[in-house]
């Protein structure tokens, strides 16, 4: 398939949930929990895809929304919400270009997703909805990841597994390849079915480019021009001092 304007859509939406597995003890659940509990409710879930943070803290009383630019990621969560007896907002929208009907305490954006803007303006665009739609004395969390450094390879893969109700394997394969010239990365997903060792499905799922890398100083500067204050930048999903060496780190900007 050739690239979409979204990065989540046929076979990797379906089987989403299945090869990730449980995630429910992922690092970032405890830290925004925390924030949450310090700047408040309600909650906007941005790239909340198909559920993993919203389902959690909705079940636990939260008030909490969803935006993602995904319709099948969307329609796979509310699916997730349904099974649990949750009812929620849940929005297909782009983070650049938010129409919401309310406004937050504190806004998530959990794995990076800030770094799916690609366009040239579009994450001013997204960082100046986000400062629009909080409450004063809300904030917005974000992590960043730092996508190469010099001495890393360019190019990097993986793979995943998961078993489907009738035995059949979901296999997803990816590769990316880093351009320093850009800052941003390309990748080539493979996402196959195979039963009994025989391929009954495949989809390739290619973007070029994917991601935009950040370093801490950009994705700092992208804070302060949209005009939060009291700027804090954490060691991964820690309450540490981010480290000079750190390549993922947790921004909190505070709407004054």
């Amino acid at each position: 398939m050739a690239s979409q304007p979204y990065e989540y859509y046929g076979l990797m939406s379906k089987y989403w949930d299945l090869v990730r597995g449980d995630t429910s003890d992922w690092e970032d659940r405890a830290m925004f929990l925390e924030l949450v509990g310090k700047y408040g409710q309600p909650v906007l879930d941005v790239g909340c895809a198909s559920g993993r943070i919203i389902l959690d803290f909705a079940a636990q009383g939260i008030d909490i929304d969803g935006v993602d630019v995904s319709p099948e990621m969307i329609e796979l969560c509310e699916k997730n919400a349904k099974k649990k007896g949750l009812n929620l907002n849940l929005y297909v929208q782009d983070m650049s270009a938010l129409n919401l009907v309310r406004k937050y305490k504190t806004i998530l954006v959990p794995s990076s997703s800030f770094q799916l803007l690609l366009q040239p303006g579009d994450p001013q665009k997204a960082m100046s909805c986000f400062f629009e739609y909080l409450e004063p004395g809300g904030a917005l969390v974000s992590p960043f990841m730092t996508l190469w450094k010099p001495g890393d390879k360019f190019d990097s893969g993986f793979s995943m597994e998961g078993v489907r109700d009738d035995g059949a394997i979901v296999r997803w394969t990816g590769w990316s390849r880093y351009n320093p010239e850009t800052k941003m990365e390309d990748t080539h997903d493979t996402w196959e079915i195979l039963r009994d060792g025989v391929m009954i499905e495949s989809e390739l799922h290619n973007q070029s480019p994917a991601t935009l890398s950040y370093t801490q100083a950009e994705a700092v500067a992208l804070f302060e021009e949209a005009g939060f204050k009291d700027i804090q930048v954490y060691s991964e999903f820690t309450f540490n001092p981010v480290k000079p060496t750190d390549t993922l780190f947790t921004l909190i900007g505070v709407k004054p």
